[in-house]
């Protein structure tokens, strides 16, 4: 699961459109026109930087739902809406929003470090380092000021990556 990964924040309209997307094609096509609109301060692109992430916010295994919620759900937690193995989208309603959110927000560079240098990283598909890790932390910023932005508004999210 090395491929690009981005967060959305989402109306309240398309994260009904998306719930309410079906099949997996029906859920490919609301998704393309989230991405057609590319809200640029409703977008947190994590580029392959997600998959150690989500393995610092868990328990270093890439997996569904793994570790503890809140900090499970920023990436890959929440509801899968489909079911085939080439794409991935992962919805948080608002609340789970809210609640990643705040326990994003007092994390920083070092817990990152920290918590990096303590995971085995295993079937990772990059490579496990000091260069991986400032590509890592490049991200978390980001990442923490989105969840906030999109707890204020009140917005549900949506995780996405073609695999």
């Amino acid at each position: 699961m090395a491929c690009l990964g981005v967060l959305f924040a989402l109306t309240p309209e398309q994260s009904a459109r998306l719930l309410a997307g079906g099949e997996d094609e029906r859920v490919r096509e609301v998704v393309a026109e989230i991405e057609e609109a590319w809200d640029l301060p409703r977008v947190c692109e994590l580029d392959k930087a997600w998959d150690a992430l989500h393995r610092c916010l868990t328990d270093g295994r890439l997996q569904y739902d793994n570790g503890h919620f809140p900090l499970s759900h920023a990436i890959l937690g929440g509801r899968p809406l489909h079911e085939g193995d080439d794409y991935v989208v992962c919805h948080l309603d608002p609340e789970q929003v809210r609640a990643v959110a705040e326990a994003l927000a007092p994390l920083d560079g070092a817990w990152l470090r920290r918590r990096y240098a303590e995971l085995e990283f295993e079937d990772y598909d990059g490579e496990c380092g000091e260069q991986d890790l400032d590509y890592t932390q490049a991200f978390f910023p980001d990442l923490r000021e989105f969840y906030g932005m999109a707890a204020e508004e009140g917005l549900a999210v949506v995780f996405t990556v073609d695999q």
